[in-house]
């Protein structure tokens, strides 16, 4: 008899938990699995991918921040589907989700945390922690997410951490004088891209104002930003007064990142904090030279020197030294790509996600539910 796995996650937006999400839904084995996923807020982009697969979706339609009639109807949903485990993401679904598996008479709960979140208060934080104590397992991503909710405490034996897994590239390759035709950058500069949704967790600011200091010394280069968000117009704003299009370009959201990310001579990410970025992974398996805010999900994947640079974060001069750096040093930039490639070739592959859920999902932990600290 297959498990019968419930996902829970608030939406099917263009975000990394999603990715990841419906990366082990499509690849968990088919003959020791019945997925459904749901949904608690809305549905999104991704939810196609994963009806494709034939896993189903159902939306639960939560309206505003307390809407409880989403918790007894998750709870109605979940006691149609029966699931043997429920696992859910985020901070909507771990809360509403655990609730409403808890309900239901789920025999295993397990939770996911897929970044280091400061914007939590005290209450956020209470919430966590009395849920802990119905949740079997709290998947994370990296040692820094675990390290900050276990000062926050939740026992750390309770986390398991699984790297993201990346697929192998799927892109149509394109000439570098493509990419940058499609990018609206002349081909006698050089290109660093950043990609990420458009709000202040991301920092664009600092890499606008980075541009303009590196500028300083070379005019021979164009940061292209990759995404969108509630920022855009105030980003825009502010590019238009500290530098120029020429220098700093806005792309919006984009299908074809893969196939520009190899002709880039650089990658930039400033995050002041994340779980584990799907974007910096991508840049590092396109073997892209990567200059990093020094935060822990990044510290994951960035040894100084080794698979890129790191920088402290919201330090605009360290920034752009570390990209001139780069630009200087070609030979030692092409090495840490090289390395960064082969770092994630061999550790964050989708099978070794996949894998690791299966041993968690195939295996029981005799302490569940213990509330020691």
């Amino acid at each position: 008899m297959r498990t019968r796995l419930a996902l829970i996650i608030p939406t099917m937006d263009l975000g990394g938990a999603e990715k990841q999400l419906c990366l082990l839904a499509r690849n968990l084995p088919k003959e020791a699995f019945e997925v459904h996923v749901f949904l608690l807020t809305r549905d999104g982009p991704r939810s196609e991918e994963l009806r494709k697969a034939g896993i189903p979706v159902t939306v639960i339609g939560k309206r505003f921040k307390f809407d409880f009639t989403a918790l007894f109807r998750l709870r109605r949903e979940l006691a149609k589907f029966k699931p043997d485990i429920v696992h859910t993401w985020l901070f909507a679904a771990n809360s509403f989700g655990r609730v409403a598996a808890w309900m239901a008479g789920v025999p295993r709960i397990i939770a996911s945390e897929r970044c280091v979140d400061p914007w939590k208060t005290p209450l956020h934080f209470w919430i966590d922690r009395q849920l802990a104590k119905v949740t079997e397992k709290i998947t994370t991503n990296s040692e820094g997410v675990k390290s900050f909710y276990s000062s926050h405490g939740i026992r750390s034996s309770q986390f398991e951490i699984i790297p993201n897994g990346i697929e192998s590239p799927a892109f149509d390759a394109i000439s570098r004088a493509e990419a940058f035709e499609r990018l609206q950058v002349n081909t006698d500069r050089k290109l660093v891209i950043a990609v990420g949704r458009l709000w202040p967790q991301k920092r664009y600011r600092d890499l606008i104002w980075s541009t303009e200091l590196l500028v300083t010394l070379r005019e021979d280069f164009t940061l292209v930003i990759i995404g969108d968000g509630p920022q855009r117009s105030e980003l825009m704003r502010f590019r238009d007064s500290v530098t120029t299009v020429d220098r700093v370009r806005f792309a919006g959201n984009r299908d074809d990142i893969l196939s520009l990310l190899p002709h880039a001579d650089q990658f930039w990410i400033g995050s002041e904090y994340e779980g584990q970025s799907n974007s910096l992974i991508e840049a590092m398996q396109a073997g892209v030279p990567v200059v990093a805010s020094d935060i822990p999900g990044n510290r994951d994947l960035i040894v100084e020197h080794k698979t890129g640079r790191i920088y402290p974060v919201g330090d605009t001069a360290s920034l752009a030294r570390r990209a001139q750096w780069i630009f200087e040093n070609p030979a030692d930039a092409k090495t840490l790509g090289n390395a960064a490639k082969e770092l994630i070739e061999i550790q964050f592959t989708v099978s070794q996600m996949v894998d690791k859920h299966v041993e968690l999902y195939c295996g029981r932990n005799p302490n569940a539910g213990s509330t020691d600290r």
